[in-house]
């Protein structure tokens, strides 16, 4: 007898529906699984087995065939494991069942308890797209499933279950818990908890004024200051400034982490923006993303929030080489023979390095901790395109000891944050009809639209280009900041104080490191 349900596979951070059909005749006793299975899906064939047995269940000898449509795309984890279990028992009767409306997902253990599956998000997200009306998955994963389905305002029933039984008696109308849902809005108005507060920093305030400018129009900043200057502790101090999460934001980011199976069980949405810090040995793959089954890497699990990479030199060349297409196109692509699969990568980027590898540029008495040399090739693992992708290049220099022990309190994030939102704010009236929300996303049609210069400004610009030597690009960056610090006072236009500090911002442009 023939039995067809319907389960999910993921592509990237997306779902497709998969067809379940299951089939047992007569014949040589066998379990053949075909639609391009994984291995973690051919395996599955004893865990079924196992748990349907361990169940209460008798599977007499037949010959199974399951089929997993559309046949020519690959399928990948062990999701499969309920929805092959619930076929293969509507197929020999043992339930009654009706499966039209209804998708089902879900890893078996061996005694029929159901373990959390990665995807629960795009699944309800894709499910709400093909009219399904009913989703059952494993009780872990019914609240981020439950969210999509808030989200859609679709009438989508999601049932968590926590055993193969408890699945057979919901299907067969025999009981069950009542469905699953979220208070998006109450997970929302949750006030958040930053490590770090800009009143814990001592002194430093250009280099907090840097940061504000980059927080307000989304810029990539380069930090660079000796060890114990507080470079890393500015960076994590960022979170606590920048904007909150839109709910279509929040949406795009849970994705990402359910797929890569990093969301937490007790926060089905992600309310806050991700800070990432992966280590300088972290592998080109662990950062761009990839793998035998092209997982999203730290580029995409930062999208829509903070990518710090301290200690930036200690990186390999060839790793901070493959940022430059995410910090241009805001996407990654990842190719694998059998799939291509485009990653989300809109972070934003904050770096931290020494001036120099011995870490201080000069000691006590004003000499040189290391070599010219040694700072050049320390320097040049840095390359010029990579340079010119980050907008503003900052010097975080040693914290005083005046400034330590003062007494004054610095501003709050709170604070600070109020100032970036209203600059945020300008900019999405700006940009309303553009398809872009920040300053720092500006093309170049778009910089000459809403950044027009006048004959003074220009002349300043073109002086510093020629001085300093810039790249167009290095040119696009610096009148972007210029908008930024333009909304930040409020101004309708750029004016020539502006252009100036934006202009400032580009040390590493020039020959910074005098010895």
């Amino acid at each position: 007898m023939l039995s067809t349900l319907n389960a999910a596979a993921l592509i990237g951070i997306d779902a497709i529906k998969v067809a379940v059909e299951t089939n047992v005749s007569g014949g040589i006793p066998s379990f053949t699984v075909v639609g391009l299975p994984d291995n973690a899906i051919r395996e599955s064939r004893e865990r079924i087995l196992t748990a349907i047995r361990n169940s209460g269940f008798e599977i007499p000898p037949k010959k199974i065939t399951v089929n997993l449509a559309p046949a020519d795309i690959r399928k990948e984890g062990t999701a499969f494991d309920l929805p092959i279990a619930i076929g293969l028992l509507g197929s020999l009767n043992l339930i009654s069942h009706r499966f039209e409306d209804t998708l089902i997902l879900g890893e078996l253990a061996l005694d029929g308890a159901l373990r959390r599956v990665n995807g629960a998000l795009p699944v309800a997200i894709m499910a709400g797209k093909e009219g399904i009306r009913r989703l059952i998955l494993p009780r872990e994963n019914a609240p981020e499933a439950a969210v999509a389905v808030s989200a859609s305002k679709k009438e989508i029933e999601v049932y968590g279950v926590e055993t193969l039984n408890e699945t057979v008696a919901l299907i067969s109308g025999r009981g069950g818990n009542p469905p699953v849902s979220v208070d998006v809005t109450e997970l929302f108005n949750s006030e958040p908890e930053y490590p770090v507060d800009f009143a814990d920093i001592k002194g430093q305030g250009a280099t907090k004024k840097a940061l504000e400018i980059a927080a307000a129009g989304g810029h990539n900043i380069l930090m660079v200051g000796p060890p114990g200057s507080g470079k890393t502790m500015l960076a994590k101090s960022m979170a606590g400034i920048l904007p909150p999460l839109s709910f279509e934001e929040s949406l795009e980011t849970t994705k990402i982490y359910s797929v890569a199976n990093l969301l937490e069980h007790q926060h089905p949405l992600m309310v806050t923006r991700p800070f990432r810090s992966p280590h300088h040995t972290t592998s080109n793959i662990a950062l761009i993303g990839g793998g035998p089954t092209a997982k999203p890497g730290e580029v995409s699990l930062a999208h829509n929030g903070i990518l710090f990479l301290d200690e930036l030199p200690e990186f390999t060349r060839n790793a901070l080489e493959v940022l430059r297409q995410p910090l241009e196109d805001r996407e990654v692509t990842v190719s694998r023979i059998s799939i291509t699969t485009r990653y989300p990568a809109g972070f934003m980027l904050i770096a931290a390095m020494n001036p120099s590898p011995a870490g201080a540029l000069k000691d006590r008495e004003g000499n040189l901790t290391a070599t010219p040399p040694q700072i050049q090739r320390y320097l040049s693992k840095i390359s010029g395109p990579l340079l010119d992708r980050i907008d503003i290049h900052v010097d975080v220099p040693k914290v005083e000891n005046a400034d330590l022990f003062a007494s004054s309190s610095a501003e709050s994030s709170q604070t600070i944050r109020k100032r970036v939102i209203a600059a945020r704010k300008i900019q999405h009236e700006r940009f309303a009809s553009s398809g872009i929300f920040t300053n720092a996303q500006m093309n170049a049609k778009q910089i000459k639209t809403f950044c027009p210069l006048d004959q003074e400004s220009s002349a300043k610009l073109m002086d510093a280009m020629n001085s300093r030597n810039l790249s167009a690009r290095a040119h696009d960056r610096i009148i972007k900041v210029s908008r930024t610090i333009a909304d930040l006072d409020g101004a309708d236009s750029i004016a020539m104080k502006h252009l100036i500090q934006a202009i400032q911002y580009r040390n590493l442009d020039r020959d910074f490191w005098s010895f």
